[in-house]
């Protein structure tokens, strides 16, 4: 059985790709959280078992997916320590900032941490995730983190050493380019288009252009290259983002997501 700790959004948005893709069914994955409503919402609809206690995950789950806040899994750990040492579950971490290392100091033994940073699109099931492992984790547990996160979108395996620029690009990156969007949206809206149609216009825009990027041997550049037209409306467009310093504020927004991630 698979055991989850905490079940908030990133974690309910887990399990619902679980559940949609077959990858387990509702009946094998146990859930604890000290609030009761979101353990009962994700009963009555995935049919998750629901426990007393981190205990009882920890007593019965092989595997188990923390998904509490940062400055608790410490205590979460403590808790759960001794039946932890006696079972050796392989644990999946999605607190950020919370290195292999510091993880397993929260722990009297050698236990056996995967460290997975997932995003907000998981909600979609359309999130990047970046994982790495102890040195004891095997191969077949590695596997079965990349499968678990590929239930909700894609899955990357770093250098934990990356882990705080992953976090900026990969989980903080979706709070800029709902900005962006947006900004696109409001950008319409002055010039006469309702907000919900500029929406729609602005995000399939850049959905489309993320998967233009991925699926193309070209650069980003060359390919903002093939837009611009000479003399036409596109490189109006980059020339004034250019002079308004758009490429330094997104390298700046970055940076102090990094240099806060570190000090987490």
């Amino acid at each position: 059985m698979i055991g989850f700790i905490g079940a908030g959004n990133m974690a309910s948005a887990i399990i619902a790709g679980m559940c949609k893709s077959d990858f387990v069914k509702g009946g094998d994955i146990a859930v604890f959280d000290l609030d009761e409503t979101k353990t009962e919402a994700l009963k009555e609809t995935f049919g998750v078992t629901v426990k007393a206690s981190a205990e009882e995950i920890a007593e019965t789950c092989e595997k188990i997916i923390l998904a509490v806040k940062p400055n608790v899994i410490a205590s979460v750990l403590s808790q759960i320590d001794s039946i932890a040492k006696e079972k050796n579950p392989l644990f999946i971490s999605i607190a950020a900032g919370k290195t292999t290392e510091y993880l397993l100091s929260c722990v009297s033994y050698e236990g056996k941490f995967i460290r997975v940073m997932p995003n907000i699109n998981a909600l979609v099931g359309a999130a990047v995730s970046g994982y790495c492992g102890t040195d004891n984790v095997s191969e077949k547990d590695m596997s079965f983190a990349e499968s678990l996160c590929e239930c909700f979108g894609t899955a990357v395996k770093i250098d934990e050493k990356l882990f705080p620029i992953f976090s900026a690009i990969g989980g903080c990156s979706p709070a800029f380019t709902y900005m962006y969007i947006d900004a696109l949206a409001r950008a319409a809206v002055k010039n006469g288009m309702p907000k919900a149609q500029a929406l729609q216009v602005a995000a399939q825009s850049v959905l489309g252009s993320a998967k233009t990027v991925l699926e193309s041997a070209d650069h980003p550049w060359a390919l903002v290259d093939r837009v611009c037209s000479p003399g036409g409306t596109t490189i109006e467009g980059v020339a004034s983002l250019q002079r308004d310093g758009f490429e330094a504020a997104v390298m700046s927004a970055v940076q102090a997501s990094f240099d806060k991630d570190k000090k987490i």
